[in-house]
């Protein structure tokens, strides 16, 4: 079996191991059953008042592993931050990835009203708030990301904003939609909701806010039904004329191409770290599987064959993580992160993940294509990755205009 980063770093702390033996714990034994669990069943089923899902988010939030875990630990380096950070969200996603990323970005209009350092604003969206990230619009897709129009076709134009924020005096109107792939669209109390804004004084382009979706000028569309990621609810947020206060606008026009970056920033390396732990997944359960299956006389693990197609996966998932945890440790602590780094480790992650689910399926053979079977799962959910969070080859645009 794959040794894990704790048991080969020579220089990880208690402190750390701890850490990862909670993170684990909560993998193993809370998040791969419920999401075994919620995977078959329909998506309005996922959120209902008696789900499961919502005694996971309890317990994590308890167990305090959410997307600040460890950030500005004054005990902590900065190197034992990234390291926290990468391995913790290793386990998660080994766990399951739809919980992982709904986990996740359950945190997003918390870390933004405290980036905004707003006193009344930290205060209106505490830790434990149930948040979702509104960036993605039905007429846009990876239009959004397209922030110096590299990627335009030439003699192309740009479509009008789905949702748009215009201010009036103290307050500012929201009017409009954010599609069907919010990831805790219809089940979030707030969003961090990246829009155009309309300054009325000549000012139009991006803005970042925080506003609570639980009050009137706020509808809800249906649950996204996917193929894979089950556990994640996604879906449709319509804005009917909400006001919010002036003091919602954390980001500015003019500020937003780089607070844009270092949230895309996060969220690239979070999906790395996440389906580093979706390969590893696949790749243990080959193993395990190849181990027992008797083919030829003998278990299939002693042919050739399959020890080679068991070592590239293995080669897949170690440079994963090894690109991974550089991205993160030179990322963390920068003033300007480098968003090149962060999608590197995106897309070499979620293909790494997929290759990894696909060859660990053909392991199976015709087990592997039965529902029952944890591994067609764990592919449908791996071949989500190469599309959400920005497609990896729009993404890989993106980060080549930056070289």
């Amino acid at each position: 079996m794959a040794m894990l980063a704790v048991d080969l770093d020579p220089d990880f702390t208690e402190t750390e191991r701890a850490a990862w033996e909670t993170a684990h714990r909560f993998a193993r034994d809370v998040m791969r059953p419920a999401g075994e669990a919620l995977d078959k069943l329909p998506a309005s089923e996922v959120i209902a008042r008696d789900s499961i899902l919502w005694d996971v988010f309890r317990q994590h939030r308890e167990l305090g592993l959410g997307l600040d875990a460890a950030d500005g630990d004054p005990d902590l380096s900065l190197a034992e931050q990234a390291r926290i950070r990468c391995f913790v969200g290793e386990e998660l996603g080994w766990g399951d990835t739809g919980l992982a990323i709904s986990l996740g970005v359950a945190g997003f209009p918390t870390m933004m009203a405290r980036m905004s350092g707003n006193p009344a604003l930290i205060e209106r969206f505490p830790a434990g708030t149930l948040g979702c990230w509104a960036i993605t619009e039905p007429g846009h897709g990876s239009d959004l990301i397209n922030f110096d129009g590299t990627l335009s076709h030439p003699g192309g134009h740009d479509e009008r904003p789905n949702c748009i924020a215009r201010l009036d005096g103290n307050q500012f109107v929201i009017t409009g939609q954010k599609s069907a792939w919010v990831s805790n669209g219809t089940i979030a109390d707030a969003a961090a909701l990246f829009c155009s804004v309309d300054m009325g004084d000549g000012r139009v382009g991006g803005g970042v806010f925080v506003v609570p979706l639980n009050e009137g000028g706020v509808s809800k569309g249906k649950p996204t039904d996917k193929i894979g990621q089950r556990a994640l609810n996604q879906g449709e947020i319509f804005f009917n004329d909400l006001k919010v206060p002036a003091d919602s606008l954390v980001v500015p026009p003019e500020g937003y191409r780089a607070a844009a970056d270092r949230v895309l920033c996060l969220a690239n390396a979070s999906m790395g770290t996440t389906f580093v732990g979706c390969a590893r997944a696949a790749f243990e359960l080959a193993t395990d599987y190849a181990k027992t299956r008797v083919q030829g006389g003998v278990a299939i693990f002693a042919h050739q064959s399959m020890k080679a197609r068991l070592f590239k996966m293995y080669q897949k998932v170690e440079a994963a993580r090894a690109l991974n945890h550089r991205v993160v440790r030179i990322n963390t602590g920068r003033e300007t992160p480098l968003l090149e780094l962060a999608i590197a480790s995106k897309v070499t992650s979620t293909q790494a993940a997929f290759e990894v689910a696909s060859d660990a399926l053909q392991v199976f053979g015709g087990a592997g294509i039965s529902r029952d079977c944890p591994i067609e799962k764990i592919f449908r959910d791996a071949r989500i990755s190469m599309i959400e969070d920005g497609c990896n080859e729009v993404l890989g645009m993106v980060a080549a205009a930056r070289f």
